[in-house]
């Protein structure tokens, strides 16, 4: 692709020392183990969730997982893979993927700062906000495919019932 003749930005700004001070005020544990690098743990409904946060200063971008604190037995991998694919079909920002050495359910997502001064606050905090809903959203299914006996379709089905009023 021929580069364009228009006058580039400056690098933008570590992402991290702000995500640093975000979840120094969720008073959440976190690591800064590099410059480049901060894992956090952060609580949830279901489980607690591993937010890992790496910085590319080369091309101007921080990718970002949420982990889930659930081992996928290899037996088992086959039709999470497929519930995965059914949930990223329901996602508009991020996407669902699995790691491959211990089978565990990671949310993930990267965002270009290129030409930007830096990345702001309420994007940083609407990034992790939307990360842990999602996860929080699809859990049930993941246990129903996992232990419940459901096919990843019927899990998906039964965890995205909207459920009115209170009981």
């Amino acid at each position: 692709m021929p580069a364009l003749t228009i006058e580039s930005q400056p690098t933008a700004a570590n992402p991290l020392d702000l995500m640093e001070q975000i979840v120094g005020g969720y008073d959440w544990s976190f690591d800064r183990r590099t410059d480049t690098e901060m894992a956090v743990e952060a609580p949830g409904k279901w489980c607690d969730y591993g937010l890992y946060f790496s910085w590319s200063r080369e091309i101007s971008a921080m990718h970002f997982t949420c982990a889930f604190d659930l081992k996928v037995p290899a037996a088992q991998r086959r039709a999470l893979f497929e519930l995965l694919a059914l949930a990223n079909e329901r996602l508009w920002i991020g996407h669902f993927g699995m790691d491959p050495d211990d089978g565990m359910p990671l949310f993930r997502h990267s965002v270009l700062l290129r030409g930007a001064p830096g990345a702001s606050a309420e994007s940083l905090e609407d990034m992790v906000d939307i990360a842990i809903t999602e996860c929080e959203r699809f859990y049930p299914a993941f246990q129903f495919v996992l232990w419940g006996g459901k096919s990843p379709t019927e899990a998906l089905e039964a965890a995205m019932l909207e459920c009115a009023g209170e009981a």
